[in-house]
C-alpha cells in the first residue's frame, strides 16, 4: 500500500514510516520544513513538502491521488497557543479529509487525543487542543464519506514499546509509549474493518495485532 502521513517528521509518524517500510509498504511523509527530509528518507518513507496550513484542498489532493490510505498524524506541538490548535489540530486534519475525498482515497486514520471534545470546557491552551481534536474527529465522522478510524491515545511516552496494549472504545487513562502507537497505526492501516471505530489506546496485555484483530471483529 502506498500510505501518505501528514505530520510526516513527528515521533509517531516517524516510528510508523519505519515500520510500513519494514512491511513492505510505501510511506510518503507530509512535511512544512525541507531540511526534515532526510530524517524521512532515513526512516524509507519519500518526503513531499507541503504547508497545510496554507494549501488548498485541491493542492493536497494532488499529493494524495494514487495512494491507498492517508494518516492525519500532525500537530501544532506542546510550544503553540491556542490559534495554532484551531489551524493544525482542526484545520488541517479537517483539510486532510476534504483533500483524501477530492482524491478518492477512501481509508482515513486520524491520530487524536484521549479527551478530544468539541465542547470541551476550559480556558488553557491544552482545553484549546481537544476542543479542536473533538472538532476535527466529529467533522471526520459526520461530514465525509471516508473509511475513517479515529485513535486516541493515552497518555504518551517514549518508553520502549511492550507491544502489549489495551484497545477498545473507552479504556480509561493511561500512559502508552509511541512504539507501540505506531504499532497499532499499522495494524488498523492493514485492517479495513475497523473503519467507522473511535477507539482509545493505553499499554495492556493484548499483542497488538490481537487487539486489532479482536476490536474488528466485534
Amino acid at each position: 500500500m502506498r500510505i501518505v502521513i501528514a505530520g510526516g517528521h513527528g515521533q509517531i509518524a516517524l516510528r510508523l514510516e519505519r515500520l510500513l517500510t519494514a512491511r513492505g509498504h510505501e510511506a510518503v511523509g507530509v512535511i512544512r520544513n525541507p531540511d526534515q527530509g532526510k530524517d524521512l528518507r532515513d526512516a524509507g518513507a519519500e518526503p513531499v513538502v507541503l504547508d497545510l496550513e496554507s494549501s488548498s484542498a485541491q493542492e493536497v489532493a494532488e499529493v494524495l491521488r494514487g495512494a491507498d490510505a492517508v494518516v492525519f498524524a500532525a500537530g501544532a506541538g506542546p510550544d503553540s497557543g491556542a490559534e495554532r490548535k484551531e489551524t493544525v489540530d482542526r484545520g488541517a486534519a479537517v483539510l486532510l479529509a476534504d483533500a483524501a475525498e477530492l482524491a478518492g482515497v477512501r481509508r482515513y486514520v486520524v491520530v487524536s487525543s484521549m479527551g478530544a471534545d468539541p465542547d470541551h470546557p476550559g480556558d488553557e491552551v491544552f482545553d484549546a487542543y481537544l476542543r479542536a481534536k473533538g472538532a476535527a474527529d466529529a467533522y471526520v465522522r459526520s461530514r465525509t464519506g471516508l473509511d475513517w478510524t479515529i485513535l486516541r491515545p493515552g497518555m504518551l511516552t517514549n518508553d520502549a514499546g511492550t507491544g502489549t496494549v489495551l484497545l477498545t472504545a473507552s479504556t480509561g487513562r493511561g500512559p502508552v509509549p509511541r512504539d507501540d502507537v505506531a504499532a497499532a497505526l499499522l495494524e488498523l492501516l492493514e485492517t479495513p474493518a475497523t473503519a467507522g471505530l473511535t477507539l482509545e489506546l493505553i499499554s495492556g496485555n493484548v499483542p497488538v495485532a490481537v487487539a486489532v484483530k479482536d476490536i474488528a471483529g466485534n
